[in-house]
């Protein structure tokens, strides 16, 4: 590994290759700090550099420092009061249809296991448009009696979600009769010496003079306002400083046999035994040859990501505001730092394929999940697929077969591939649409409702261009652009919910009636929120 002289060299050169308003990156090697490199604005409205003490939103890295506090009451819970208040808690807050499933249990929440749909996702359904408000203690709850069932059996796979941590969150509260910010202060932020840290719900409020950006260097960078209230899902604040600490903090805990962190690190599993590559807050990867646990967080402006190798005692963090991929980033860094020569080893891979086109792109169907997979090639040896709202690039490995390190696709002929998903727990066969015909034989527009999720869908327009928009208790949400992928099949393009990126892209199914010429129902779903049966009203 590259000694310290090198890795500030290293880190010092990011800015010129990852272009935008600004960031921080950070080394920790033998939980000391072995690099650091601050860059950029804060505000490039006001000139203001960031520094190592800028507060940033950490977004989902919360969720495994909720998990510690977590971790910490129920080991200090000799009598079991709080287990049986948590569970009471959870009661309260969760409705009977799906908290009487004895799989769903707290190890499957903070697992991502727990079958519950997103309400980050759903909030789209419920009529939320960008910037809207969304408060943690008014519209939360809310949400969460409108879930409606579950979209895949606790405990089968894994499906990054949300809800489970809001509830988690508010779950905590409720049954030790404290609040959030106080226990991570008392339990997590003293004792770590992460000294500006806290738990600041309302996005609104970031500490100045911080500013998240929207944009790209070509077409300008936008200050967006957020306005969520977030708490166990995503609510704390750090700077870069309070996040080296964290990384001493959690150095220290991975070789503390009694310590939450090394409780929470072990290697989760899913219901049947196999090993599942989330828990407690972390995410589990193979990375550069060796295991790695880290999460990302991300919010309308900025994107971060903090990772730990176990082997090399190394951990990164990257710290953006604005949106490119953190990960992007803090791989370069550690590659170069680990092995120097992985330019020319990722080169040679790729020779072989790099000539290679397939016959198989097209837009499929996922007929358990009702989620189009769109398979394009830009590109020779490589091809883009849209499957969970975002476009992943996927090496071919052959004229039949991609693969990356989360996801294979094979084609295995007769218009249909066979796909695994990793780090989802999840295999499954997508069958090819028939091409979208020149005209219609069928109307599409009217109004549809769920009564499982309490949402209304308007689907509007004329021959082969269609919006659709939501109405719910969040309000009457924006029309979003709807494109024929074949078949009854459409795609509906929802760049933002109520600040993030997510969901991405919804696949719209629409189910006729016996005689064939007219439209009874629709499926509305994403990756996140699959399945929401909708009714011809």
């Amino acid at each position: 590994m590259a000694q310290n002289g090198d890795i500030q060299k290293i880190l010092e050169s990011i800015p010129a290759t990852y272009r935008g308003p600004g960031g921080a990156i950070a080394i920790v090697k033998d939980g000391e700090l072995a690099g650091q490199h601050v860059w950029g604005f804060a505000s490039l409205e006001k000139r203001i550099p960031l520094t190592p003490s800028t507060i940033f939103p950490i977004c989902s890295i919360s969720k495994q420092m909720v998990c510690l506090i977590l971790t910490e009451l129920l080991a200090d819970d000799k009598d079991k009061v709080f287990e049986n208040a948590l569970t009471k808690a959870l009661h309260e807050l969760l409705p009977e249809n799906l908290i009487s499933n004895k799989d769903l249990t707290v190890e499957r929440l903070v697992g991502m296991q727990s079958g519950l749909r997103d309400y980050w996702a759903l909030s789209v359904l419920w009529g939320a448009a960008p910037g809207d408000r969304f408060s943690i203690y008014s519209d939360a709850p809310k949400a969460l009696k409108r879930l409606g069932d579950f979209h895949f059996a606790p405990g089968s796979q894994m499906s990054y979600c949300n809800t489970n941590f809001m509830t988690i969150g508010l779950a905590i509260e409720k049954a030790s009769g404290k609040t959030l910010g106080g226990l991570l202060d008392s339990r997590l932020f003293k004792p770590a010496g992460m000294k500006t840290a806290a738990l600041r719900p309302d996005t609104e409020q970031i500490p100045p003079p911080l500013v998240g950006y929207e944009g790209s260097e070509s077409a300008g960078y936008i200050p967006y306002k957020n306005r969520i209230e977030w708490a166990g899902d995503a609510g704390i604040q750090a700077s870069l400083e309070d996040m080296i600490a964290y990384e001493k903090y959690i150095d220290r805990a991975q070789h503390d046999e009694n310590s939450a962190y090394r409780k929470n690190a072990q290697q989760p599993h899913y219901l049947d035994g196999r090993k599942a590559h989330y828990g407690n807050g972390l995410g589990h990867a193979e990375a550069m040859g060796m295991d790695s646990v880290g999460h990302g967080g991300a919010l309308a402006g900025f994107k971060l990501h903090r990772r730990y190798f176990p082997e090399k005692r190394t951990s990164v963090i990257v710290m953006l505001n604005w949106e490119q991929n953190p990960w992007q980033i803090g791989g370069h860094a550690l590659k170069n730092l680990f092995t120097p020569g992985w330019k020319e080893e990722e080169e040679e891979k790729k020779k072989g394929v790099e000539k290679v086109d397939v016959d198989w792109t097209g837009a499929y169907l996922d007929e358990e999940a009702k989620i189009a997979v769109v398979v394009t090639q830009e590109k020779p040896g490589e091809v883009v697929v849209n499957y969970d709202g975002h476009e992943d690039t996927i090496s071919l490995k052959s004229s039949t077969e991609a693969v990356a390190d989360d996801m294979t696709i094979t084609f295995v002929g007769d218009g249909k591939l066979e796909i695994n998903r990793i780090e989802d727990g999840r295999k499954f066969s997508a069958r090819k649409l028939a091409k979208a015909p020149e005209s219609l034989d069928i109307d599409y527009t009217g109004v549809y409702h769920s009564t499982d999720v309490d949402s209304t869908l308007d689907c509007t327009g004329t021959g082969g261009m269609l919006y659709g928009s939501f109405t719910g208790y969040l309000g009457s949400g924006p029309a979003h652009l709807m494109r024929h992928l074949g078949e009854d099949v459409w795609h509906l393009s929802c760049y933002r919910s109520l600040d993030s990126t997510a969901p991405g892209t919804w696949t719209v199914v629409f189910r006729r009636g016996e005689d064939g010429k007219t439209v009874k129902g629709v499926t509305v779903g994403c990756w996140l929120a699959r399945g929401v049966e909708y009714v011809r009203t």
